[in-house]
């Protein structure tokens, strides 16, 4: 009776400690995660098949009593801080830039546009876009619309 008790704790303590580790320590491995579900479920298993069906209720009442004021003390402790992005991002468009192109300009494909991809126009490169169409690498293109951030090219035949 007392090595089923020792058992039954001893692989649901365990297995929350893995599902830590793989939170805290080692995160996206999930082998030590899903080996700390499975440890702490064959302790619960173990406490309904060993000790009784009302010992197993109370010892899943208690081990999710448990992972869940370990979960609610992690979140009011700030323990997942370090895990948060803390930087900003400064940057921006540059609005300002107008690029020299016309329509009806022929260029290059430098990439297969599906539908987006780039294009080589007067030996520079921009970022283009079909009308849905998926254009193959090294075909050349005629600028059908411009707008402040966007050029739409297709195919010539």
């Amino acid at each position: 009776m007392l090595l089923d008790w020792v058992t039954v704790i001893l692989l649901i303590v365990i297995g929350l400690i893995l599902i830590i580790v793989e939170l805290v320590f080692i995160p996206g491995t999930t082998l030590i995660g899903i080996l700390g579900f499975v440890l702490a479920g064959i302790g619960i298993w173990i406490g309904y098949a060993a000790l009784g069906t009302t010992t197993g209720h109370v010892i899943l009442g208690l081990s999710v009593l448990t992972a869940g004021v370990a979960f609610f003390y992690s979140f009011r402790t700030d323990a997942w801080s370090r895990f948060a992005l803390k930087e900003t991002i400064d940057s921006r468009v540059n609005e300002d830039y107008q690029h020299n192109l016309q329509i009806g300009e022929t260029g290059l494909t430098v990439s297969a546009l599906r539908p987006q991809g780039t294009a080589l126009f007067n030996d520079q490169h921009h970022e283009v876009q079909t009308n849905g169409e998926f254009i193959d690498p090294n075909t050349t293109v005629r600028i059908t619309k411009l707008s402040q951030h966007k050029i739409i090219v297709e195919a010539v035949s």
